[in-house]
């Protein structure tokens, strides 16, 4: 019963250690710490609720979407499918409510991320934001 214990004792750690994920939803791990000013006119796109704009960071750009007076969704334009091909970058599509991969044909809801279309099978890769009412910071 003890070496059965040991055994999977064993088993167990060498799967929690050789499972270290390289990504994130298919999309290569980056920094991003980015501090932006909302009420800057180069963002007026942004004062709108279900209004968006892209910026440079991440690892093929970053989607933001203002889903609430309080709230912004904040994506890597990276696709998740097949995401290390060069065209794997998703673009808002002129309903305005979809990101779009031309590359594969997949589709992704700016509200939240989510598929809607496939190939791709995860939702875009997402970072982490606060705002204050001026300063909307993006970071992972």
């Amino acid at each position: 019963m003890r070496v059965f214990r040991l055994l999977i004792l064993t088993i167990t750690i060498t799967t929690v250690i050789g499972c270290k994920k390289n990504d994130d939803n298919g999309v290569p791990i980056t920094g991003v710490d980015i501090y932006l000013y909302t009420n800057n006119p180069s963002f007026s796109n942004l004062y709108a609720v279900g209004g968006w704009t892209y910026i440079t960071g991440g690892v093929r750009g970053i989607l933001i979407y203002r889903k609430s007076n309080t709230e912004f969704m904040t994506y890597d334009r990276n696709c998740t499918y097949q995401s290390s091909e060069p065209c794997a970058t998703v673009h808002v599509d002129a309903t305005n409510i979809l990101a779009v991969d031309t590359c594969c044909n997949s589709k992704f809801s700016i509200y939240d991320g989510s598929v809607t279309q496939g190939p791709a099978g995860l939702p875009l890769k997402a970072y982490n934001n606060t705002f204050d009412g001026n300063v909307l910071h993006i970071y992972n």
